[in-house]
């Protein structure tokens, strides 16, 4: 099988999509986990004010929102949770993804005094953190924070990961990727616009361009750019296109290199880190 095509395959990406159809599996795929497993009460997410959170923040309240309608269990809920690193940017489009998607309940956690008491103690211990390194330590210092709510809220903490953050490892590792449950997984970047459309999602918070915004050095930093290839050309990659084999080379590097972020910890049963 083409590296392609096994790509295609391990990440369960369709060529073409009906969005409707869409929202419905990722709405009910929510729903059968949280009837599976009644002791879960909450679905916890942060919200960044990206294409992804709006997506995935819309899916689990609607899918919260219908529960509590179909089981009349009126403790269920979603907590959407904003996470700033001090003052955020775009923090308008934080507010309106928020008022979007009209959450349950919308909790606070500045971590900027938390990276900042991390990256001192680390300093004390001889380490001083690179801007690259910090941004990773945001990412998982947001992380822990959702787990925290999830733990006092009889949650799970939901995932934003798509097919083309995936292909590429764009994500922390047991920052953004370490998530209980990600309901958008097989869908790729365009196809996520698909369904904002679809869910009537202001145009700004889809067409804007993405940003994982973790460095202090490069604040506002496009996704496309540290990718060095665009999310029009990955998407049409994992629609199984023939793509030019300059943009084909970085995603599938990305992808190769990248394994690690997608499996759980290696042990000596595994060897797809010898490749």
């Amino acid at each position: 099988m083409a590296l392609q095509q096994e790509i295609i395959a391990a990440l369960g990406v369709k060529p073409v999509i009906e969005a409707g159809q869409e929202i419905r599996t990722s709405v009910d795929f929510l729903k059968s986990y949280l009837k599976t497993h009644p002791f879960i009460k909450s679905l916890v997410l942060g919200i960044s004010g990206g294409q992804d959170s709006t997506l995935t923040g819309k899916l689990c309240q609607t899918a919260i929102s219908e529960l509590r309608a179909e089981t009349g269990q009126q403790d269920y809920q979603f907590i959407a949770v904003r996470l700033p690193y001090g003052v955020q940017a775009d923090e308008q489009d934080c507010q309106d993804a928020i008022t979007f998607i009209q959450p349950d309940r919308v909790l606070t956690v500045n971590i900027k005094s938390a990276v900042l008491a991390s990256e001192q103690a680390l300093k004390e211990a001889g380490i001083t953190l690179s801007d690259y390194v910090r941004g990773n330590e945001k990412a998982r210092e947001r992380m822990k924070a959702q787990y925290s709510i999830a733990g006092m809220t009889a949650g799970v903490v939901v995932g934003t990961d798509h097919a083309a953050e995936a292909i590429t490892g764009f994500f922390t590792k047991y920052g953004d990727g370490g998530t209980d449950i990600n309901p958008i997984f097989r869908l790729h970047k365009g196809q996520g616009k698909m369904l904002l459309k679809a869910l009537g999602c202001p145009e700004h918070l889809y067409l804007k361009h993405p940003t994982a915004d973790l460095e202090d050095d490069r604040p506002g930093l496009q996704d496309e750019v540290a990718l060095g290839v665009t999310y029009a050309m990955i998407d049409a990659y994992l629609e199984g296109q023939k793509i030019d084999e300059g943009s084909a080379k970085i995603i599938e590097g990305w992808y190769l290199k990248t394994e690690h972020k997608r499996r759980p910890p290696i042990t000596v049963f595994d060897d797809f880190w010898k490749k």
